[in-house]
């Protein structure tokens, strides 16, 4: 599969940010993102997400909507923090698939630094089949009211990147 140099150029930059600002902000970071990958896999026949989300901005976000103490990363880990995890990311990630509300299946995370990433799917997908996808990212923007959603989305021939913010969550790619 040939990617083009600018959609290359676009997750270099963005790498490149994400890197500086977990490098540069250890405790109390200015900047709020994070940065989701949404891929088609045809072998699975499934879209794959993949959200990166600093720890200490899902932990707020999870105290302050499930009351939830979740010490993620750490050896106190709650054992149910998946659990949270995912009913919170449900509650802030929607996809449609022309105009059909998909389910999303938690596959699980692991830890990164200061990030969590986040391994979602929604699966038993043809895109031969779809002509509207529709995405509408609010990961953190019950929380942060500058929080910015950096969002690549990669299916099949079609690319197109998106920043999300509180007023500004939708977003469509019409085949």
């Amino acid at each position: 599969m040939k990617v083009s140099l600018s959609y290359r150029k676009g997750n270099i930059i963005t790498a490149v940010l994400l890197l500086f600002l977990c490098s540069s902000f250890n405790f109390n970071h200015k900047f709020y993102v994070s940065v989701t990958q949404i891929e088609y896999s045809e072998s699975n026949r499934a879209i794959q997400i993949t959200s990166r989300i600093f720890i200490d901005d899902l932990e707020k976000a999870l105290n302050q909507r499930y009351d939830m103490e979740g010490y993620l990363g750490t050896d106190k880990e709650i054992e149910k923090a998946d659990y949270w995890i995912e009913k919170y990311l449900n509650s802030r990630l929607k996809f449609t698939l022309n105009g059909r509300a998909q389910k999303l299946t938690f596959l699980g995370k692991k830890y990164d630094n200061d990030l969590v990433v986040c391994f979602l799917e929604i699966e038993n997908i043809s895109l031969k089949e779809t002509n509207q996808f529709d995405v509408e990212n609010q990961l953190l923007t019950d929380v942060f009211d500058d929080q910015q959603n950096i969002t690549h989305i990669t299916l099949n021939t079609l690319k197109k990147s998106f920043v999300f913010n509180k007023e500004s969550n939708k977003g469509m790619l019409n085949f």
